[in-house]
């Protein structure tokens, strides 16, 4: 009977242990800039935001969601499948490839909208980031105002975090900028990092004083 006790308390420490050292889940879900295109995973901003997490012995995995050319349709149609492992926080890093094709803003706002909606249905207790972006002025003044301002109006609207532009410091930058002056280098890469960091950053120390 002692041996089965102990047997049973062993279990149960051991069940407990693991599932209080269960790593949260960062889900960056976006497109090219996100993958990574043109440089190493490894090297891309989602990857250095890992190296920052681990760097200070928090318990969290980053998952890339990236794909090249995404739209935030191909997002929504997309965002089901990613949904399929739980995730604590989420990266929402879409529209770029929307206003670079001159996207109806109402639509692109819509598809950016139901995919919010979808995360949070399917987990309650997410926390939401917003990665916002800016169009280049060839779509004419007003698309390009609007589509800046739709990012800011989503995360009021949702009441989710902000970054207010992704690109920051690197945007028309030549040399952070691969030859095509739109997808960053590796060292462009470290700029989004420290921008995504400093909105990241604060979420995460909140959520671990929270948890003690």
């Amino acid at each position: 009977m002692k041996r089965f006790l102990l047997l049973f308390v062993t279990l149960f420490l051991f069940f407990f242990s693991a599932l209080a050292q269960e790593e949260s889940r960062i889900l960056f879900f976006g497109d090219s800039i996100t993958a990574g295109n043109g440089i190493e995973e490894q090297q891309a901003f989602p990857a250095l935001i890992q190296q920052k997490i681990d760097s200070l012995g928090w318990n969290y995995e980053v998952i890339n969601g990236g794909l090249s050319g995404e739209t935030s349709a191909g997002g929504l149609r997309r965002i089901d499948w990613m949904l399929r492992q739980p995730i604590d926080l989420f990266v929402l890093e879409l529209g770029g490839n929307d206003g670079l094709r001159g996207i109806d803003l109402d639509v692109t706002k819509s598809n950016l909208q139901k995919i919010i909606d979808k995360v949070e249905k399917a987990y309650p207790e997410v926390r939401i980031v917003l990665a916002g972006m800016q169009v280049p002025p060839n779509l004419g003044p007003d698309y390009t105002e609007q589509f800046k301002e739709m990012y800011p109006e989503l995360a009021e609207e949702n009441d989710v975090a902000l970054i207010p532009f992704l690109l920051q410091g690197v945007g028309g930058n030549e040399e952070l900028n691969q030859s095509d002056g739109i997808h960053p280098t590796a060292k462009g890469h470290k700029v989004l990092a420290r921008n995504t960091w400093e909105v990241l950053k604060p979420i995460l120390q909140k959520e671990r004083a929270s948890a003690k």
